[in-house]
């Protein structure tokens, strides 16, 4: 198998090889290009994400700047999903990432990972685990998400947070290790913040 094929099985592999750079940096050249977009340049920063995402629905939109080690090659987008300024997607697996979620400030969202025995990190290897977050996800500002876990429907992962393991659907989790705090319920609908209430009529 060549580095790219084992990359691809998500084996242990060489980042540094000359055809996976070869497939990588012209991606790396576009995401440059992307960052040096204007606020302003919503029609741009769409296309960008249309040509260049694995996958990409409608109504996404990313403050920048977006780091990403596959400039987003690898990430696969839902519909209405909004990322906030400085996140780090490192796609050098797939990142799926359902409808409606919403991705704080400097997020890390990490597929890459390095083995422990220091023989084989000392010659750069690496493998990717893909990373799943569902549908209506809330991820706060400078949470770190690990290769491999996955995060279900309408789960919220309080700031800074660091997220190794799964983390079900429909709860709240927070922490280094990151865990299920509470379950979303009855209270989040009458309640917005601490004793305030959400005053629905008006909304």
């Amino acid at each position: 198998m060549t580095q790219y094929e084992r990359m691809v099985a998500g084996l242990l592999y060489d980042p540094g090889d000359e055809e996976v750079m070869k497939e990588q940096v012209p991606f790396q050249d576009r995401l440059y290009e992307f960052n040096q977009l204007r606020p302003s340049q919503t029609a741009e920063k769409e296309k960008y994400m249309k040509e260049l995402f694995a996958e990409c629905g409608d109504r996404n939109y990313i403050e920048l700047p977006f780091h990403a080690n596959w400039g987003g090659h690898h990430v696969h987008f839902g519909s209405g999903i909004y990322v906030n300024s400085g996140v780090t997607m490192v796609d050098d697996g797939h990142i799926y990432i359902g409808d409606k979620v919403m991705i704080g400030p400097s997020v890390t969202i990490a597929t890459a990972n390095h083995p422990i025995d220091a023989e084989l990190r000392g010659r750069g290897l690496q493998y990717n685990k893909d990373v799943h977050i569902g549908a209506n996800a809330w991820i706060g500002s400078n949470v770190v998400i690990v290769p491999g876990v996955t995060i279900g429907d309408n789960a919220v992962i309080g700031a800074g947070s660091v997220v190794t393991k799964d983390i079900p659907a429909d709860v709240v989790a927070v922490g280094n290790p990151c865990r299920v705090l509470r379950e979303v319920g009855e209270h989040d609908r009458e309640y917005f913040y601490k004793d305030e209430k959400i005053d629905w009529v008006n909304l």
